[in-house]
């Protein structure tokens, strides 16, 4: 029977989320990089508040509010920032504007696995540029590609590591298509890339409202260029993408920045207590800028405890790729979820 799809959908595998678990279970989920805290108290006014009139009528297609918000926080203007349905909306929209079968894409791993996909979806060439064991960005090796888009993610993932900003000034000066500096955890870092941002026209940061906001529910992100940049994607962009909810809750949570910054800086002090905990029991860990940690097992049984743990209600990341096979990903829950991780895993070892 003949397919029904393109080839490159049949011949593609699909991005795997991490595992959800039902509302109502008492799982420990610490598999998807989510903010253990709830969202700003300003948040709920909103809900409690929210005049039944917006919805119905459609939305506000540019998202106007949650963009001057954004402008008055980042010190940017209005029309140097697009919203979309999450922040993997606008990279799908980079994607689709500026490749096709015959543009390169590339970026360095490991690193965000749903970049693969959208290149798939496109589809578009792939490039795959191993990481060095140290996690330096190999500079050279993208440049030389010279890929239609360069994907950064900064701070990554798996790794939690953050890549200078003089290094992403360097790439950004030698590449002539478009470098997407992904900052989904930025939130949680020392620095952010917006001054490479300013800098060059063919640069887009793109941020969430997943991570540092607690708003992974709501699908809400946002991506920062020039507006230049911004025209090509603002053609493909779906008319209505951000819904009238998510448009006001975001707008503000953004505001509150007060509140985001100090549930970050309990995660950052969490973040060491259980890397160091982990450490103790004889985890390497990686130096990590996110709301999660790399680590590796003692015994390099990585899937064994990822499985183990499962059983026990306790969800962490597993990747079952090459250089990832000894390694989990451990999101930083509460003070009291991580020690009910730490406690498990010492069983374990056992």
């Amino acid at each position: 029977m003949t397919s029904l799809f393109r080839a490159e959908i049949d011949a593609m595998t699909g991005y795997i989320p991490g595992e959800q678990p039902k509302s109502d279970s008492k799982i420990i989920k610490l598999n998807s990089n989510e903010n253990p805290y709830p969202p700003s108290p300003k948040v709920k006014d909103v809900l409690q508040n929210f005049d039944w009139e917006w919805l119905r009528r459609y939305p506000d297609a540019s998202a106007t509010d949650f963009r001057k918000a954004v402008s008055e926080v980042l010190n940017v203007p209005t029309d140097w920032i697009i919203v979309g349905n999450g922040s993997d909306e606008v990279l799908n929209l980079v994607i689709r504007a500026c490749t096709d079968v015959s543009r390169k894409v590339v970026y360095p791993m490991p690193t965000y696995v749903l970049y693969r996909t959208l290149v798939e979806m496109q589809p578009a060439q792939t490039i795959e540029i191993d990481y060095p064991q140290d996690y330096k960005l190999p500079i050279d090796e993208l440049v030389k590609v010279d890929g239609a888009v360069t994907f950064i993610a900064t701070p990554n993932s798996p790794s939690g590591h953050i890549v200078p900003v003089e290094d992403l000034r360097e790439l950004a000066s030698k590449l002539s298509g478009v470098l997407v500096i992904d900052e989904a955890y930025c939130d949680f870092a020392a620095n952010d890339a917006l001054s490479v941002v300013k800098e060059f026209e063919n640069v887009i940061s793109i941020r969430t409202l997943s991570k540092g906001y607690s708003l992974a529910g709501i699908r809400l992100g946002f991506g920062i260029a020039n507006p230049k940049l911004l025209s090509g994607l603002y053609k493909i962009k779906d008319s209505y993408n951000i819904d009238a909810i998510a448009c006001a809750i975001g707008t503000a949570a953004m505001r509150d920045q007060d509140y985001k910054n100090s549930c970050a800086e309990k995660v950052k002090i969490s973040r060491e207590r259980l890397s160091k905990d982990l450490e103790k029991l004889g985890f390497k860990i990686w130096d990590s800028q996110t709301n999660f940690l790399l680590t590796q097992p003692p015994q390099g049984n990585a899937e064994y405890l990822y499985l183990k743990l499962k059983e026990q209600g306790i969800l962490i990341r597993y990747f079952k790729q090459e250089g990832l096979e000894d390694k989990l990903r451990i999101a930083v829950g509460t003070d009291e979820e991580n020690k009910v991780l730490v406690e498990a895993l010492s069983g374990l070892l056992k």
